[in-house]
């Protein structure tokens, strides 16, 4: 079955920076697009940043405005996982991260990691 365990969350001050993993398994990982979403206490769960595919001519990378720049999102194929690198934190970006995948109209979840900026 599909399974997608996220790492790499953590303490750091503002300024600073941490990588994100999401490890998949039970899916063929490189045909399809893999996202970073997170939840921040009191808001909604908001898309950060997608990958698609790099199999195919028309590959994209997308980020939400209030990332751009500061984050970056790729993907191992043949290790199936998918990073996502912060930079530059602020605390506005303290929440829990999680790796999704959508698949034949179904999404999956890890179980997600808590990021949190603070002095």
């Amino acid at each position: 079955q599909v399974r997608l365990v996220e790492s790499g969350g953590g303490l750091v001050q503002p300024g600073g920076s941490l990588t994100l993993s999401c490890v998949a398994s039970g899916f063929p990982f490189s045909n399809y697009a893999m996202r970073w979403y997170r939840e921040g206490p009191g808001k909604e769960r908001e898309l950060v940043a997608t990958i698609s595919s790099l199999l195919y001519s028309d590959s994209y990378i997308n980020y939400v405005d209030s990332v751009k720049g500061r984050f970056t999102i790729s993907r191992d194929d043949p290790m199936k996982t998918v990073y996502l690198r912060m930079s530059s934190l602020k605390p506005d970006d303290t929440a829990v991260y999680y790796c999704n995948l959508l698949m034949r109209g179904e999404a999956y979840w890890g179980q997600g990691t808590q990021v949190t900026v603070s002095t």
